[in-house]
């Protein structure tokens, strides 16, 4: 079936390549065999076919890299090795961000900034830092009293949303935040209609406080009568672990998760901690769809342990 769907993907099939992309979704090492096919056919795109690359291919896609390529076509490869998150790819990546491949400087970020599409990042002496978690757990949007707050978001005035209240005591929630290195409860809150205009931060401490961060700035774009309007009512709770860290959906319906790899509408957007810049760690997603009264977009939830801050940023077509 999958020799099937490669040949129709190289034959410029979109189904077939959406098939591909779901079982990169559940069961990405089934495509491993035949990734050399769909690379040496110019199918690079979405990157997320790559995740199970192997050593020879990677290598086989740095080589391509060192030769020079058009803008477009270096975007698609820097992609490509960033989904694989494999050693040979960050070491090209850490190589690159001292000395760019030829055409990096027409793009729109820096070589090394791509790690971030894979869920990873190369901390400044040049570590590798996961950005994502390897479990995921849907989060169950279920029906309920909106947690009782008296604050209120300082630019529209609508009351603080409460969009995640977790405890790493609970051995599922330890699980999903063990590679933010977070220990006690986290409760990160803000304001939904304003993060729909910007990253909005949050300082927070393991005994579960949360306060709004005074550096966060209005930007210019957000609607000048913005009033107060009522938060989400629904509670998000843990549920089952899902089979594969890649099975949020910021569109579908039952797609938020805890823990995990995003889905992202547009391209990564791993926001830079206020206190050091450096990139944040994923937290888990709530979809639109998940919110009855919303329905479009998603809320990606963000945290740095050592400095101590949370952030919220949002993502729609």
């Amino acid at each position: 079936m999958i020799e099937e769907l490669v040949s129709r993907a190289a034959d410029g099939d979109e189904d077939a390549v959406e098939e591909l992309s779901t079982i990169a979704d559940g069961e990405p090492q089934r495509l491993t065999p035949y990734l050399g096919v769909l690379f040496d056919r110019d199918v690079w795109w979405p990157a997320k076919l790559y995740r199970a690359a192997d050593a020879d291919l990677v290598r086989r896609v740095v080589e391509r890299v060192d030769e020079g390529q058009p803008p477009h076509r270096l975007n698609n490869l820097l992609a490509v090795l960033a989904h694989s998150g494999h050693p040979l790819a960050e070491s090209a990546l850490r190589r690159w961000s001292t000395q760019p491949p030829a055409g990096a400087e027409r793009l729109h970020v820096d070589p090394a900034r791509y790690a971030h599409e894979g869920g990873w990042a190369l901390d400044p002496d040049g570590s590798r830092r996961d950005l994502c978690g390897d479990t995921a757990y849907q989060w169950v949007m279920r029906e309920g009293p909106r947690r009782a707050t008296d604050t209120t978001c300082p630019w529209c005035g609508s009351a603080s949303w409460a969009v995640a209240d977790l405890d790493t005591a609970d051995p599922a929630t330890g699980t999903a935040l063990a590679h933010t290195g977070w220990s006690g409860r986290l409760l990160i809150e803000t304001c939904h209609f304003c993060a729909c205009y910007t990253t909005l931060y949050s300082q927070v401490t393991p005994t579960g406080t949360a306060v709004w961060w005074a550096g966060n700035t209005r930007p210019d774009w957000l609607p000048a009568a913005a009033g107060p309007d009522e938060p989400p009512s629904v509670l998000p709770t843990v549920g089952a672990a899902l089979t594969s860290p890649y099975q949020a959906s910021a569109w579908d319906r039952g797609g938020s998760t805890l823990g995990g790899r995003p889905d992202w509408i547009q391209d990564a957007e791993h926001p830079d901690c206020p206190g050091c810049g450096q990139p944040m760690a994923y937290v888990g997603l709530v979809g639109g769809a998940d919110l009855a009264e919303y329905g479009e977009g998603a809320y990606y939830l963000h945290l740095h342990q050592p400095c101590g801050y949370a952030a919220v940023t949002y993502q729609q077509s």
